[in-house]
């Protein structure tokens, strides 16, 4: 089956051009690479195909490149496993020979719309003797990019006898051209829709381009640079995340933390960090304090006040901790020492409804009790859900029963379950001390857990170990730089559920 068109990126900008003085260049982002010589014209097109394959096989996808030969123009799809597909092929008007005397008839292949292997594409030699042009046999054959007049003038001489029997045979070879029509402004655009690729910032190649060689990014760069921008995106209306896993110690605060940084750096969307713990939750601990003391019962004493259309949006920075480093705020649990209040349905739902007033992303941190009144309402309000787990059996146990849980009630926890993504985290778990087999056993333990979670829910993401992570407020920042594509690769996997 063909590739649909736009399904494939239009960057990098590539572009093949074949000359009539027996030249032809790739220009791929504006560097331009010079084709290999070639005895024919199907040569130099088809040494230019090779350059451009071998563009789809560094990217790792189907890439478009603009054709342009002296007898046409026109659009390719080009895969990385050498398949090339035809999208369009204009002609251009066939100028005839004047010292011909009589009009030699050049039959055109249509444009193909198949997909073929450039493997398969080789230059037909011509004829040893003359031979009369068959216009039925002209037509069938097929080319990734459409033959040309040239090419027919290629195969040798044509007698004036075999010239009349194929005229009479095609008339509509040798009929007179149509003057052009005039085209209406309508049809055309002077805007160039393809975005500029930007050159590499990472690696060797970043290095040579901030010596003076423009270097085109590499695939690890380009999909960085995808996930920076899935997670920059706006969406109409506000989403709230639930991080959840019945199990504590599962690295759910860490991962609230995480999440809502990165979604509010590069989004740079109005984010809180909820804890939805019951009773008393730990997302204050790993957070910076403001200068009040106030927690999610604070806010919902206030919600008619803050729920008022005369209430100024600044209002709500009396309620919420912000981070000064990472840009989201923070609604701690209730810190009351005696710890006598449970938060309720309708607490949640009050919560809930003031947030989203505020806040276009709510990131809801939660307690170890699916059956809790505060943790069934969250799902209520969820539209993407987020299991994390450390590479421990326990706590993988923990997060599967969750979502067994979820499942097991249909509906909308159901479907919650089913596109969760559960973010998988290396043991922290005397880290320090291990060495040799003990890492790689640790590693392989989180590899296993991983692939065991894959076939039921939408994605599933792992994140090295990061002592950053361990201990002390938590901020974006102070992780390596490995932690920090994890976590960025994490983000993006839940920014597509919105």
């Amino acid at each position: 089956m063909g590739t649909t068109p736009t399904e494939v990126l239009a960057f990098p900008s590539i572009r093949a051009i074949v000359r009539d003085n027996g030249t032809a260049e790739v220009v791929v982002a504006g560097n331009s690479r010079v084709v290999p010589d070639g005895e024919t014209l199907q040569d130099l097109r088809n040494n230019a195909l090779t350059l451009v394959v071998g563009e789809a096989q560094t990217l790792q996808r189907p890439v478009r490149v603009q054709i342009e030969d002296p007898e046409g123009h026109g659009e390719l799809i080009v895969h990385p496993d050498n398949k090339i597909e035809s999208v369009r092929y204009e002609q251009r008007p066939v100028r005839r020979r004047a010292q011909a005397p009589e009009t030699t008839p050049e039959t055109l292949a249509p444009a193909v719309t198949e997909t073929l292997p450039v493997a398969a594409v080789k230059p037909k030699a011509a004829p040893a003797q003359p031979a009369p042009v068959d216009a039925t046999a002209a037509a069938v054959e097929r080319q990734p990019w459409p033959p040309t007049p040239v090419e027919a003038e290629e195969r040798g001489p044509v007698s004036p006898k075999a010239q009349r029997n194929a005229a009479a045979e095609s008339p509509a070879a040798v009929a007179p051209e149509e003057p052009l029509t005039r085209r209406s402004l309508k049809e055309t655009s002077f805007l160039v829709s393809a975005p500029v690729l930007e050159p590499a910032t990472k690696g060797w190649r970043g290095s040579l381009t901030r010596l003076g060689f423009r270097m085109d990014p590499s695939p690890e760069e380009l999909s960085e640079r995808e996930d920076i921008r899935t997670v920059s995106q706006h969406w109409p209306g506000p989403r709230t995340i639930a991080v959840v896993n019945r199990k504590g110690g599962a690295n759910k605060t860490p991962t609230v933390v995480m999440l809502s940084a990165i979604l509010a750096r590069y989004s740079g969307a109005a984010t809180v960090a909820w804890d939805n713990n019951e009773s008393q939750g730990t997302l204050g601990w790993r957070t910076e304090k403001g200068a009040h003391n106030r927690s999610v019962l604070d806010l919902i004493d206030s919600s008619t006040e803050l729920l008022s259309p005369s209430t100024n949006a600044a209002e709500i920075a009396k309620f919420v901790h912000h981070q000064t480093a990472d840009k989201f705020d923070v609604l701690r649990s209730d810190e009351n020492e005696e710890g006598d209040h449970e938060v309720t349905a309708e607490e949640v739902d009050i919560a809930h409804q003031v947030l989203t007033r505020y806040y276009r992303l709510v990131v809801m941190d939660s307690g170890n009790t699916a059956r809790a009144a505060n943790w069934r309402r969250m799902i209520d309000h969820t539209d993407q859900l987020v299991v994390p787990v450390t590479a421990i059996e326990d706590r993988a146990e923990a997060a599967r029963l969750t979502l067994q849980t979820l499942e097991s009630r249909g509906g909308h926890d159901a479907e919650l379950a089913r596109n969760a993504v559960v973010i998988v985290s290396e043991s922290t778990d005397a880290k320090r001390s291990m060495t040799g087999d003990a890492l790689k056993r640790a590693k392989a333990e989180a590899q296993r857990i991983a692939d065991g979670f894959e076939p039921f829910v939408r994605a599933v993401v792992r994140i090295p170990y990061d002592p950053a992570l361990v201990n002390g407020p938590i901020r974006h920042e102070a992780l390596q730089p490995a932690t920090q594509r994890a976590w960025l690769a994490a983000a993006a996997a839940v920014a597509k559920g919105f």
